[in-house]
């Protein structure tokens, strides 16, 4: 099992937070559990060099990516099938760098995966092609880090501050008002610029990324019990915890954490 983030090259570090590499295969014939892939605050483009399945809870149908997905803001579980072998590498982009990429308002990728090619071309055909075929983790950072040089090219001029904010955003360590007062714009002009460039409210954005901490850091101390999670994770209490986890999950807390996983069949959590 390989599950590991990476920085990219320095000169995209104002729009990459990260990528990570998702590379393991099943050696025994037991049938695989799906993964429920919860909400977490960012902008995705992810390679998938073996087969997998995503379903939505709102959805009949189900999505089999050919290539690569661009992921919107998500404040909703997706379930995800993979299968004996899987491998896969993500761009996480920092909050309005895929806006600001893409050339158009994240708002309209929210709570939804669409074919990368559909809005980035052919090239990410080429670029999965040359992942597939490469014989390290190494080859598959550096490629990333080539396509996103080139695409970045086009873009014009910095992130705005709005963008910024919502990068300071996601410490969560501050009231809502405050990165209202850091953004130098009325509440209704932060609101309505952050939902364009994020996908979803500030305020929305900030219980996803409180969420998303809480869900890590039960992964990575899993004895912690959920009440220090809750207050560690900045809520007020467990009732507080648990709210969220029934609205982004549908479950408690404790039912969502005793799913099985891939990963735990292969001995770990996600911590990333």
């Amino acid at each position: 099992m390989h599950l590991s983030e990476h920085k990219p090259d320095k000169s995209l570090s104002a729009y990459i937070k990260c990528y990570r590499i998702i590379d393991f295969e099943f050696n025994h014939n037991d049938p695989i559990p799906s993964k429920a892939y919860t909400p977490r605050p960012e902008h995705c483009l992810q390679f998938f060099q073996t087969p997998t399945k995503i379903e939505y809870p709102t959805s009949k149908d189900f999505i089999k990516p050919r290539n690569a997905l661009l992921f919107g803001q998500h404040t909703v579980v997706n379930m995800r099938t993979v299968y004996k072998r899987f491998r896969s590498l993500q761009i996480v982009f920092k909050p309005g760098a895929l806006c600001k990429l893409l050339g158009i308002p994240t708002v309209d990728l929210t709570n939804s995966s669409v074919d990368a090619e559909l809005i980035l071309g052919r090239e990410i055909e080429e670029v999965n092609d040359q992942l597939f075929h490469t014989s390290n983790h190494r080859e598959m950072l550096s490629i990333a880090d080539q396509y996103i040089l080139k695409k970045l090219r086009a873009i014009k001029g910095n992130l705005d501050q709005i963008d910024l904010v919502a990068g300071e955003m996601l410490n969560f360590n501050r009231s809502l008002d405050y990165y209202v007062s850091n953004g130098f714009l009325s509440q209704r002009q932060f609101n309505r610029r952050f939902i364009d460039s994020v996908g979803i409210s500030p305020k929305a954005f900030l219980r996803v990324a409180r969420f998303d901490y809480a869900y890590r850091l039960k992964n990575v101390f899993p004895a912690m019990n959920w009440f220090n999670v809750a207050i560690d994770s900045g809520y007020y209490d467990y009732q507080h915890l648990s709210k969220d986890y029934k609205s982004f999950t549908g479950l408690s807390p404790s039912d969502f954490f005793a799913m099985d996983s891939p990963e735990r069949q292969l001995g770990t959590e996600e911590i990333y």
